[in-house]
């Protein structure tokens, strides 16, 4: 399974990012191995959609980074 998960950042910013294990890239986001969120812990999981194909993850994870995308997480998702 591939998962697009949303975060929110200590500063309040949105993070969304796509990944095949879930419990492992949580994980790394909290001890502060990711670059974009390791200066804005603790991190909020949000919510998080499971696929079976690794390119719809991919598509669904660029839309939500879109304009249009953005507006839709905003009203449906957080």
């Amino acid at each position: 399974m591939w998962y697009v998960y949303i975060l929110r950042c200590s500063n309040g910013n949105i993070y969304t990012g796509c990944t095949n294990d879930l419990d492992k890239r949580l994980s790394k986001h909290q001890k502060g191995l990711v670059h974009f969120t390791k200066d804005k812990l603790p991190v909020e999981f949000i919510t998080y959609t499971a696929f079976t194909d690794k390119y719809k993850a991919f598509d669904f994870e660029k839309y939500l980074k879109s304009g249009s995308g953005i507006a839709f997480r905003n009203k449906r998702l957080i």
